[in-house]
């Protein structure tokens, strides 16, 4: 099969600030089989049609007068069952240490995105990734991710990584708002009497269960807790 991957992340300044303001970094990813790419854009264009939600879709504009909007983008999510994915890791910066990224920051970001791509990834399929478009210092990071997840999946094909403007890109958005909700359970930043809470309890009421660490073989929302200090 072919699948396409719409990746984001929230709280990257973990990996290269004195003082950030999060605890875990995260990185999402959206995994979509391509034969339900058009079909699941003109279902969230017929969202943004009745209720006249013509901007960005992210996590930080998520209001009170948009709320019923993001809840039918989670139940749209939600209908698909296992034919729609997201995973998304979880890097807690106290446990980080950067000597062994070679102290660089941007390095350690990019081995933790081989992290969350390459266990997901299956024998005798194709995948294309597409990155929210973010600055490196080295612009090789990209490619030289692709050649480490092709070289470890010798039995699929990883076709390209590329990154993109997240504006232009409504699955990458998608991803935006589902790493959003993860997040705020994480880092513990939901307020519980706002639109976003009632944007959660949606979430968590249809998975059966809390936004929290799941167990490896979890398809629907997997949330990968990666343990940097060794352990089960």
């Amino acid at each position: 099969m072919k699948f396409e991957i719409y990746c984001d992340e929230a709280n990257p300044d973990i990996l290269t600030s004195r003082h950030p303001r999060a605890r875990h970094l995260m990185i999402g990813s959206l995994w979509v089989p391509v034969e339900l790419r058009t079909e699941i854009k003109a279902r969230i264009s017929a969202l943004r049609l009745r209720h006249k939600a013509w901007g960005e879709i992210k996590w930080s504009k998520v209001s009170p007068n948009r709320r019923a909007f993001y809840i039918e983008l989670i139940d749209l999510f939600i209908s698909y069952g296992d034919n729609l994915r997201f995973r998304c890791i979880a890097v807690d910066r106290t446990q980080l240490n950067l000597v062994l990224h070679e102290n660089d920051g941007e390095l350690g970001f990019y081995k933790f995105y081989y992290q969350l791509l390459h266990h997901w990834i299956l024998d005798f399929n194709q995948y294309r990734v597409f990155c929210d478009a973010k600055s490196n210092r080295d612009p090789k990071r990209l490619p030289v991710l692709a050649r480490c997840l092709a070289r470890a999946n010798l039995s699929s094909d990883i076709e390209s990584i590329q990154s993109l403007p997240s504006n232009e890109v409504v699955l990458i958005q998608l991803c935006d708002l589902l790493l959003g909700a993860a997040n705020s359970r994480i880092n513990g930043t939901l307020r519980e009497d706002s639109a976003k809470a009632a944007v959660v309890c949606r979430l968590e009421t249809a998975l059966g269960r809390m936004l929290a660490p799941t167990h490896k073989n979890e398809e629907k929302l997997n949330i990968f807790k990666i343990r940097l200090q060794g352990g089960w």
